[in-house]
């Protein structure tokens, strides 16, 4: 390989092409002498004329006529392979599936909008959504998903995150609730409520209890579910009150009605907002496709929650 000089395709196609010295040289902005010297040194690499004198013409010899297709096709290869990822992307003809490691909620509520997002433009491609057990970056490393939706809770240095939006804990009771009764919920009578509290890994021990437990309080929780949406069914069918995500309540983007016969108020007690974001692996950074796709999710969270 130390041997090929690969810069001579590119004349090498145009010399062919154009059948003209002066033509390939007007095509790849040289001179006509610089075009001859190069067309010397093709000969000399190939071992053939090339193009021969055929009066006012010059005309291919039938090796160039062998592999002038073929030199053709390299050079667009190359071209292609080289040129910026960002001018490549012609959504109507990409073919994926796109895997995204997502918490239920983000599911329930946005995967939805997403996908009608996604197919407007893109027909062809799928998405898959998956449990999100944990906030492991080896999946994201291996290529097992790719793209995660929620708070980074890893400290894997190398992971790429977008802001999607930033959340914050609001309590939903069910609608008639005692709590409710008199408007404000103040601080004494939310602890001495009963709690439903969400926990992939099944604790009853929680930011709210953190707050509390810094004001000389203790609430009471006797029963614990692994998602969001499966504490606001509890609370909703229960006199326990639950403390979830703002974003759970969907499009409902003032305190009241929160859907599922519920009602959310604010909690009495201060915990710490966070962001949720996009979180990829670099290797993914540059590719047009999911860089659409991030941008797409991005636009459809801005919309869900301003």
């Amino acid at each position: 390989m130390q041997a090929i000089d690969l810069n001579l395709l590119l004349p090498l196609d145009a010399l062919l092409t154009e059948r003209s010295v002066t033509g390939a040289a007007r095509r790849l902005g040289l001179s006509s002498s610089a075009m001859s010297r190069t067309l010397a040194r093709l000969r000399r690499v190939t071992g053939d004329p090339l193009l021969v004198q055929a009066g006012r013409s010059l005309v291919p010899t039938p090796y160039a006529e062998e592999i002038s297709g073929h030199v053709h096709a390299l050079c667009r290869d190359v071209q292609a392979a080289l040129r910026p990822a960002g001018g490549r992307l012609d959504l109507a003809s990409v073919r994926r599936t796109f895997t995204i490691r997502a918490g239920e909620g983000f599911v329930e509520l946005m995967a939805a909008p997403v996908m009608v997002a996604v197919a407007d433009a893109a027909p062809h491609v799928r998405l898959r959504f998956v449990p999100k057990p944990d906030k492991e970056a080896e999946p994201l490393r291996d290529g097992r998903i790719d793209l995660e939706i929620g708070v980074l809770g890893t400290s894997a240095p190398e992971l790429l995150t977008q802001l999607l939006f930033r959340d914050r804990l609001v309590g939903v009771a069910r609608s008639g609730h005692p709590l409710l009764a008199d408007g404000a919920v103040t601080l004494e009578r939310y602890a001495a409520c009963g709690h439903v509290a969400a926990s992939r890994r099944g604790e009853f021990h929680g930011p709210v209890d953190d707050a509390l437990a810094e004001l000389g309080l203790i609430r009471t929780v006797p029963l614990v579910v692994p998602r969001y949406p499966d504490a606001m069914r509890v609370a909703a069918g229960s006199d326990l009150i639950a403390a979830v995500p703002r974003s759970c309540l969907g499009n409902s983007l003032t305190a009241g009605d929160a859907g599922w016969g519920l009602q959310s108020f604010e909690l009495p007690v201060r915990t710490a907002d966070f962001a949720i974001s996009a979180i990829w692996h670099p290797r993914l950074q540059a590719d047009p496709a999911h860089r659409w796709l991030r941008e797409t999710i991005a636009a459809v969270c801005r919309r869900a929650y301003p």
